[in-house]
């Protein structure tokens, strides 16, 4: 398995994930994840200290050692950029970046249609669908999402002879949703191009046939070193098979 690392000390590890891999461990999944990657490349070792001497919870450790450092996740098909904890402190001090939204991230995504306001913001609750739960989608009760958007550029594709409006996208999540980009612009009618999940049989038929998989990729992350403080910042160029998408544009 190769997978890139940008960034690299004794604290954390910045990969960039190629599509099509899996980051977590799984009962369902018998494919090789992110985590059996980091654990045979970086194997976790943890330093001995008196019982009554941590500077964290042990549960903090111990979640350290099951999810092997990964502070947040991607989804499978998604590529770009992810963080991972290589001490149980960095995991720690990471983990709460994130919850406290301390964190930005943006994505490049291609979506369906003309996305207008050309900016804006989708605040909408998420939640797993109680009729599929693989799902996830806009419900009542939900836990709170908010999504910032803004437009790079529009195009037109020619396919089966129609053509079809496309809108690029700079999208910024505020919060940590799991699908919480795909399942946004679905809910505003704008779903990511090949999104398998949440693009409809008919559509993902003809997005596969100019785009071979989901188009959406983790492009730029910008966090606080977990020792010094001191922020960094970090970006992804979109990969060779999503550029010659867009190549493709009238």
């Amino acid at each position: 398995m190769d997978i890139p690392v940008i960034f690299e000390d004794n604290s954390l590890l910045v990969i960039d994930k190629p599509s099509g891999i899996v980051v977590n461990r799984a009962e369902t999944n018998k494919e090789r994840t992110v985590q059996d990657w980091r654990e045979s490349k970086f194997p976790i070792s943890l330093p001995r200290r008196p019982a009554d001497n941590f500077p964290f919870p042990k549960e903090t450790e111990r979640e350290f050692v099951s999810r092997s450092g990964i502070v947040h996740r991607l989804d499978k098909d998604t590529s770009g950029l992810l963080v991972i904890a290589r001490t149980p402190e960095a995991f720690e001090n990471l983990k709460k970046q994130f919850k406290g939204r301390e964190v930005t991230k943006k994505y490049l995504a291609l979506v369906h249609g003309i996305v207008e306001p050309s900016s804006g913001t989708i605040k909408a609750p998420i939640e797993r669908n109680p009729f599929n739960r693989k799902h996830f989608g806009i419900f009542p009760g939900g836990r709170e999402a908010e999504t910032a958007y803004k437009t790079i550029s529009n195009f037109k594709f020619l396919i089966s002879k129609e053509v079809l409006p496309l809108t690029y996208l700079e999208v910024s999540p505020k919060t940590g949703r799991t699908h919480q980009i795909r399942v946004h612009m679905k809910y505003i009618n704008h779903p990511v191009v090949s999104d398998p999940i949440y693009g409809g049989r008919k559509q993902i038929k003809n997005d596969l046939s100019f785009c071979p998989r989901l188009f959406l990729h983790a492009t730029y992350l910008k966090i606080k070193h977990p020792v010094t403080g001191k922020w960094l910042e970090f970006n992804s160029k979109l990969p060779e098979d999503l550029q010659k998408v867009l190549e493709m544009g009238l």
